[in-house]
């Protein structure tokens, strides 16, 4: 059997002590060795972090998107919705009542002034015309009896063959016949009038655009005018009639160039000018518009009343002026570090100049750089920015976008200055 030995017990004093030192610097060297490691470990890592960010950042290559500087027009616009409309149009209605017996107008007839449209029945009005006529006449004969009477009378009273009270009566008996006399001429000439009413005619040149009635429609005239016929003037000639929002109305001014589109032509624009700022507000919801009249040339009659248009009213126009698109003002390189500042290169963003002209900068492509410089701008149409001053020619190229390949920006993915 083995038994259990005791190293310390089968030595002296020294021998012990010897032994503990050994143990005592074993244990130091294993401490010391650890934090060799640890140090070791923690220097790779650091320098794999700053290696790696380098990498993305320093390392990484950079593609920038660019834009040539133009020359071309820049135009300030107000937008706006409206409805094609006739420049004139005429609203046919009815004086009598009545049960229409014959129309002779439709949709797109072309009209003359004085042309018959439709007619009333008649019959009612004719006998009433026969009616006043015939009361006419005996009022008059009666009144032409009673005058010779009157002069019989007057002859009589000088000799005195009847009083004078007779003479006066039939006096009086004449005044009132001819007063009636008046009264039946004028009921004659109303009941003419309404007769001549019960034809429909047309008062002006022009194209029927709607049509309201039909042949055995009765037409009641009591309370309002019932409207038959709607004839605009001349459809070689519209309007447009465009609601703009009071943010807007500032800018608009009478001649003002105008384009727009409708849904039948999506292709293609049709151009006017403002013929009228109406100073009438309209209140729709708290929303105060006003209404901009655009006066439109249709002789090939393409526009027809009631289209709805997509309008475009220009307010400021520059041709053949320097312009960069608006997204090169936003752009600020991600490495702006490498970038080479120009020497005249003011801060980021836009700010006021000398002579009106806004100071601004932007990033200029040269010998595969970034360049920055800054620049006058002048109009802006929320597409291209004028340029008015600065070291920028036609030839140049305008950073608008950035890519760089990276693990924080996936290959093919360009990020824009907006």
């Amino acid at each position: 059997m083995l038994q259990p030995v005791n190293l310390l017990g089968t030595e002296g004093p020294s021998a012990k002590r010897g032994l503990y030192a050994s143990i005592h610097a074993g244990v130091t060297a294993i401490r010391t060795s650890r934090k060799v490691a640890v140090s070791v470990l923690a220097a790779a890592v650091l320098l794999g972090v700053a290696g790696t960010w380098w990498f993305q950042h320093e390392a990484a290559p950079v593609r920038y998107l660019t834009a040539p500087v133009t020359r071309g027009i820049v135009a300030r616009t107000v937008a706006a919705t409206g409805t094609v409309n006739p420049v004139l149009t005429i609203i046919i209605g009815s004086y009598v009542s009545g049960v229409i017996s014959d129309m002779y107008c439709d949709y797109n007839t072309r009209v003359k002034k004085g042309q018959l449209c439709a007619k009333i029945d008649p019959r009612p009005y004719q006998a009433a015309l026969d009616q006043a006529k015939g009361q006419l006449a005996r009022d008059s004969a009666q009144l032409a009896g009673a005058r010779i009477d009157l002069a019989r009378y007057a002859a009589l009273e000088k000799q005195d063959s009847i009083a004078v009270q007779t003479y006066d009566d039939e006096a009086a008996l004449v005044h009132q016949l001819e007063g009636a006399v008046q009264l039946d001429r004028a009921a004659v000439e109303t009941a003419q009038v309404n007769l001549d009413y019960t034809n429909i005619i047309s008062p002006v040149d022009g194209t029927v655009v709607a049509r309201n009635i039909t042949i055995g429609q009765t037409v009641a005239a009591s309370f309002q005018t019932p409207t038959l016929f709607l004839i605009a003037t001349d459809l070689t000639k519209m309007q447009v009639d465009t609601n703009v929002s009071e943010n807007d109305i500032g800018a608009i001014k009478e001649g003002d160039e105008a384009q727009f589109t409708v849904e039948a032509f999506t292709d293609r624009s049709f151009q006017g000018k403002v013929m009228q700022v109406r100073q009438a507000p309209q209140t729709v919801q708290n929303v105060v518009t006003y209404d901009v009249v655009v006066d439109v040339d249709n002789s090939r009659f393409l526009l027809k009343p009631g289209m709805t248009a997509t309008v475009a009213i220009v307010t400021a126009r520059r041709i053949g002026v320097l312009r960069v698109p608006d997204q090169a003002l936003r752009f600020i390189p991600g490495g702006a570090s490498t970038a080479k500042p120009a020497a005249s290169a003011a801060g980021a963003g836009v700010s006021a100049g000398a002579g009106g002209a806004r100071q601004a900068r932007l990033w200029v492509l040269r010998e595969g750089r970034p360049t920055a410089l800054t620049v006058g701008t002048g109009l802006d149409d929320d597409s291209y920015t004028e340029i008015v001053t600065g070291a920028l020619s036609a030839d140049d190229q305008v950073i608008i976008g950035e890519q760089r390949s990276s693990s924080h920006s996936r290959p093919g993915t360009f990020h824009f200055g907006f």
